[in-house]
């Protein structure tokens, strides 16, 4: 389930809101022209389907998604989920690694189909 955005990553550009299948956000208000200002909103938490599509492209690893179904209540409770055979590893971002789609390590992401469907949607 979604649990975090982190304010201190978060751009603003919104492409969460575009590939939730299941509408949990609702898009960072845009100022004038085209670019946010703000942070998207997790309006609907309940309604996540863990999915990890909006963890998956965001660029700049700003979302976290847990795999459990209970909701967490903090940071420090989202840290405490990290794997015992990894306890430095960081959340943010992990899933996305896991899939092979990091960015620093070659992403793969271009060989993914969904990469491709949602591609027009991001851009």
């Amino acid at each position: 389930m979604i649990e975090l955005i982190d304010a201190a990553r978060c751009t603003g550009c919104n492409i969460c809101v575009a590939v939730c299948p299941t509408r949990v956000f609702d898009a960072a208000p845009a100022a004038s022209g085209t670019h946010a200002v703000g942070l998207p909103a997790i309006a609907r938490q309940a309604d996540c389907q863990t999915c990890f599509m909006c963890e998956l492209y965001c660029p700049v690893d700003a979302l976290y998604v847990a795999p459990q179904t209970v909701p967490l209540a903090t940071l420090a409770e989202a840290q405490a989920d990290v794997s015992p055979t990894q306890p430095a590893a960081p959340l943010w971002g992990s899933y996305r690694r896991a899939v092979g789609w990091d960015v620093r390590d070659g992403s793969t992401a271009r060989l993914d189909q969904s990469y491709h469907l949602l591609g027009a949607a991001l851009r």
